[in-house]
């Protein structure tokens, strides 16, 4: 059966939602994904699986005609055809960027393309494939593999990809093969993002094509210096552990270098900077606009240079310097520069973030500016919210608005989750909305919708109901999840707060499918809050660095939500139980010790239990370095001395569920908290989720870890089951 066929068949029926919920990839599969749009307007490239439960990307191109024909979608790569129906492999290299990125799902995951989106190539199972995007024409590389991050040339003659830590440039017609930088030894590579980038910075590359197709920027990563740790799989003794390198808080980074090299391997120039004083790069940009564009960092994130590079020389001058007391934030987009050559930037000084280009701050205090989505001729084109000075709040919503002198015009319309990808005259706007299910792709051409591309996701069954508002004098955004099956007049229901609750992760969205597990909880007989308090990201960099040396300030605001909204909504404040995943689940396991007054119950998962054990650049932004701030270290932690000694009141129950294959939150976080837990006589659970990273993509390990969570959370706050069932 091939893709197109495959999307119509309805596979989901009879599963229940846990299951579906898994088997969809939280509804994520078969929703197009991954745009970008040619300069001449005439193509959309996307990937998109076959259907809601099809784990497996296709490349796509949506056609639209320049003379106003009707558009058309085709498939250019389809996995299955390539690999002969093979399955897929994965090189360890691989599956950590997959890990590094949470994707969970297979097939063309990535790919790239050329200046002109003519064509593209991409890894499948570690072999290189080039496809001409008008033609339609697929053809495997002969190149050494496994094979990551392949991409073209701006030309399209040629092709640069990474395999055995070394950067290789081939012909797009399979010619020609060549190094171009090869690894001096086993700890050191050329062309790929370390850890801290990938998983901390939102880097996920390590090379860059010159504009004219002749050179190419190379990150050299040595990571001699950084802590080896060992992640072993219990289940299965016979293997041995897995040896990675992590670069915990206080401890020694990769050292990170950037080289200029012909695209024929000639001419090596390392660009030089202070990186005694600027160890992370953090951005690298480079277009024909003007020379390369390097946004380095400070290790204590308070300082930052922007840089321009001579590309012959590769000395570097510097075009900008910025400093803050607590952080200053990395962000999606920027630096970028616009077609005439200006900076393109966003800053924090207006009291919410603020797009500047060249010497102009083009916002004020009442658009917050999250990313910059494309820097045209006019306008730049933003994804933002409502800042500080709005008229009015619009919990949750992220809006597209094209910024120029003139000032800021919203591009999308009525409350929702949006986002764009815009190249010249067409812009693909993707909306989600609260009371909607799913997404819509539009395709907009003047402003004018020219298609919408097909989704086949799956249809949930059942509908997400949130409340979006504010609580407390803070004006804490919150969501606010009720049984459909709940009726005025039969009593309060007890309480799940469900929060992520820190940096970098928004959980109250104004979209439907952000809030369906919510939903489902509340359907087993729970009214569920969620509240994004200070840390979270996109109310104000006031909000956000109001965490800096202490994270019990998004408890702190937890409890004032669940407080506040319990004069409007039916809570139980009697029987309140908390859950999380990573910074959820510190914070839950955190409530509960700290707050048993509040909180009675919380299940714990993953969570950061010794920020000790957390890697530098996330660690260190908020709570400086070990050495220097030991008692900062201390009192966040849930399993030294001081930080249990703050826990008071009754013990409350708790669940600790976390991946034995974890590397990112290691599975040690949960060891140390059941062993504090143990010696200091308070009762909870371990559930070890065996082979499991810190994503949980496996079917029934997904399924059934809800369905635990319900069972703990029933015993433990004396609630019974509900109408609505477990759905």
């Amino acid at each position: 059966m091939t893709m197109s066929q495959q999307h119509a068949s309805a596979p989901s029926e009879g599963l229940s939602f846990p299951r579906l919920h898994a088997r969809t990839q939280r509804f994520s599969l078969g929703v197009p994904r991954g745009f970008t749009v040619s300069p001449d307007g005439l193509r959309v490239v996307f990937t998109r699986s076959g259907s809601g439960t099809d784990l497996t990307h296709a490349l796509w191109v949506l056609d639209l005609p320049a003379d106003g024909g009707a558009p058309a979608e085709r498939v250019v790569a389809e996995p299955s055809v390539l690999l002969a129906g093979a399955g897929e492999e994965l090189s360890a290299q691989e599956r950590a960027r997959r890990e590094r990125s949470r994707e969970g799902s297979a097939g063309i995951v990535a790919y790239a393309v050329d200046a002109a989106v003519e064509r593209a190539a991409f890894a499948l199972s570690g072999r290189l494939f080039a496809a001409g995007l008008r033609s339609g024409e697929v053809r495997e590389l002969p190149v050494p593999g496994p094979v990551l991050d392949p991409r073209p040339s701006p030309d399209g003659r040629w092709v640069a990809y990474v395999s055995g830590g070394a950067l290789r440039v081939v012909g797009a017609d399979g010619s020609g093969d060549r190094a171009v930088a090869v690894p001096e030894d086993p700890h050191s590579t050329y062309g790929l993002a370390e850890f801290i980038a990938s998983e901390e910075m939102g880097r996920d590359r390590g090379f860059w094509w010159s504009p004219g197709s002749d050179r190419l920027l190379v990150a050299r990563v040595d990571d001699r210096a950084v802590g080896r740790w060992w992640i072993a799989d219990p289940a299965r003794p016979d293997r041995e552990p897995q040896r990675v390198a992590y670069p915990a808080a206080g401890t020694p980074d990769a050292e990170v270098r950037l080289f200029l090299y012909g695209s024929d391997g000639s001419g090596r120039t390392e660009v030089v900077w202070d990186r005694d004083r600027f160890p992370y790069l953090a951005r690298v940009h480079w277009s024909a606009a003007g020379a390369p564009l390097l946004l380095v960092q400070a290790r204590d994130q308070r300082s930052q240079l922007f840089l321009e590079a001579d590309p012959a020389t590769g000395a570097v001058s510097v075009v900008r310097a910025e400093e803050d007391p607590a952080w200053l934030e990395l962000l999606p987009g920027v630096p970028a520069r616009t077609p005439d050559g200006r900076l393109v930037r966003i800053g924090d000084e207006t009291g919410a973030r603020a797009l500047a280009v060249g010497d102009r701050t083009l916002t004020d205090a009442a658009l917050h500016v999250r990313a910059v989505l494309d820097a045209g001729v006019d306008d730049v084109l933003v994804s933002a919210s409502a800042g500080a000075a709005a008229a009015a709040p619009e919990t949750g919503e992220a809006h597209v608005y094209r910024v120029s002198a003139a000032g800021a015009e919203r591009v999308s319309e009525g409350p929702g989750w949006h986002t764009a990808v815009r190249s010249g005259a067409v812009t693909v706007l993707v909306s989600a909305r609260p009371e909607v299910p799913g997404a819509v792709a539009r395709v907009l051409r003047d402003g004018v919708e020219a298609a919408v591309i097909a989704s086949y996701g799956a249809e949930p069954p059942l509908r997400a109901r949130p409340v979006l508002t504010e609580a407390g004098e803070r004006r804490i955004p919150c969501a606010v999840l009720l049984p459909s099956w709940y009726e005025e007049g039969r009593g309060p229901l007890p309480v799940l707060m469900d929060p992520y609750g820190g940096p970098h992760g928004p959980r109250v969205v104004a979209s439907h499918h952000a809030h369906l597990t919510s939903q489902w909880f509340a359907e087993q007989g729970f009214a569920v809050v969620v509240a994004d308090g200070r840390g979270t990201p996109w109310r104000s960099p006031a909000w956000e660095k109001a965490v800096l040396r202490d994270f019990s300030v998004a408890l702190d605001d937890q409890v004032d939500a669940v407080r506040a909204l319990a004069g409007r909504f039916p809570l139980d404040l009697g029987r309140v139980a908390i859950r999380g995943w990573s910074f959820g689940g510190y914070l839950a396991g955190l409530a509960v010790l700290r707050r048993p007054d509040v909180f009675h119950a919380a299940v714990v998962g993953a969570p950061v239990t010794d920020w000790r054990l957390y890697d530098t650049h996330y660690t260190e932004r908020y709570l400086g370095t070990p050495e220097a701030e030991p008692g900062v270290y201390a009192a966040q932690s849930l399993v030294t001395d001081e930080g249990l000694a703050a826990a008071e009141g009754p013990a409350r129950p708790m669940m600790v569920v976390h991946g034995l294959a974890d590397d990112n939150v290691v599975v040690a976080h949960a060891l140390r908290l059941s062993s504090a837990l143990l010696a200091a006589g308070r009762p909870h659970e371990v559930l070890p989720l065996s082979g499991v990273t810190h994503m949980t993509p496996q079917e029934r390990v997904a399924e059934n870890l809800l369905l635990l969570q319900v069972d703990f959370l029933r015993r433990s706050l004396g609630a019974g089951h509900q109408p609505g069932g477990r759905g």
